[in-house]
């Protein structure tokens, strides 16, 4: 199993890079951010762009894997992010994983001044944008015409460092995302079952995360691929446990040993952000980093 972490945009480089250094120095396979436009209670405070942040961090860093939990549909297009990722890509050596997901009803569901989209219609254009974005990173010219997103002879010469293309980790629960995931993830990326947040408990959440697992590997047949070849990420501070597997370490390796005989492969905390729903103790989150995994056997 592999520890990763997730840092928020939230601060001006000068301080943020230390972060991005700092989890190079603890040891985590992988350091993420969100890519929102403005996300929950953080709207009326500092929020920086995820694409130009990781950009500084690969100049900042060295051998830790960079890459986003999750760009969506929302705001972007399959051209121009295409263009922006191979230039990562480049410029990280190698070092970038996208997370994609179909988007929500967030704030950047109305920040370019339209009508939220319905469930069908985000499941439809991130139909369109995973495929169209494949083609883009693999192809040296693409000319589609879809029925939300085209591309006119789009080139996108040398391509990615990364062969065929950097790899796509799909977040999906549903039937359309996961066989989203089954064709072009090479992992697939959950936070669990929100319908049991609030009120649900951890055995419930093992219970439906085992579940989505399940579903995973018969979209994967479907398409002919086993399942054993999609890396599994637990995004995690959205599950009933919430906070409580950063209390301690022991916490943490118990939380991490029940989600690895699931078949997770690689669990994602967040860097702790002091008076917010990520607030951890520090000293605890790096000791978490430092000796969890060696603790799981």
């Amino acid at each position: 199993m592999r520890l990763s972490t997730v840092i928020l945009p939230i601060h001006r480089w000068s301080e943020g890079q230390k972060t991005w250094q700092r989890a190079e120095e603890l040891g985590f396979h992988a350091a993420y951010t969100y890519d929102h436009l403005s996300w929950r209670t953080f709207r009326d405070g500092p929020w920086f762009g995820a694409l130009p942040t990781l950009t500084a961090a690969a100049t900042a860093t060295e051998r830790i894997r960079l890459g986003t939990l999750v760009t969506s549909p929302n705001f972007r297009h399959p051209v121009t992010l295409a263009k922006e990722l191979m230039a990562l890509d480049d410029i990280s050596d190698g070092r970038i994983t996208l997370g994609i997901g179909a988007g929500g009803n967030g704030f950047d569901a109305t920040a370019l001044g339209q009508e939220p989209w319905t469930p069908k219609e985000r499941a439809d254009r991130f139909g369109e944008f995973v495929p169209l974005l494949d083609r883009l990173l693999t192809e040296d010219a693409v000319t589609e015409r879809g029925t939300f997103y085209s591309a006119d002879e789009a080139r996108n010469i040398p391509g990615c460092v990364q062969r065929p293309r950097l790899p796509f980790a799909v977040a999906a629960t549903g039937p359309r995302g996961l066989k989203l995931a089954a064709r072009y993830g090479q992992a697939w990326v959950t936070t669990g079952d929100p319908k049991i947040f609030e009120d649900g408990t951890p055995e419930q959440s093992v219970a439906a995360l085992r579940g989505q697992i399940e579903k995973l590997g018969k979209a994967c047949a479907e398409t002919g691929r086993d399942v054993a070849e999609l890396d599994k990420v637990l995004l995690t501070g959205f599950t009933p446990d919430r906070g409580r597997p950063l209390e301690s370490v022991d916490a943490f390796v118990d939380f991490a040993g029940r989600h690895r005989e699931l078949g997770f492969t690689e669990i994602v905390i967040h860097w702790p952000i002091p008076d917010s729903d990520f607030a951890a103790d520090q000293t605890v989150f790096e000791q978490i980093a430092t000796e969890a995994l060696a603790q799981l056997g």
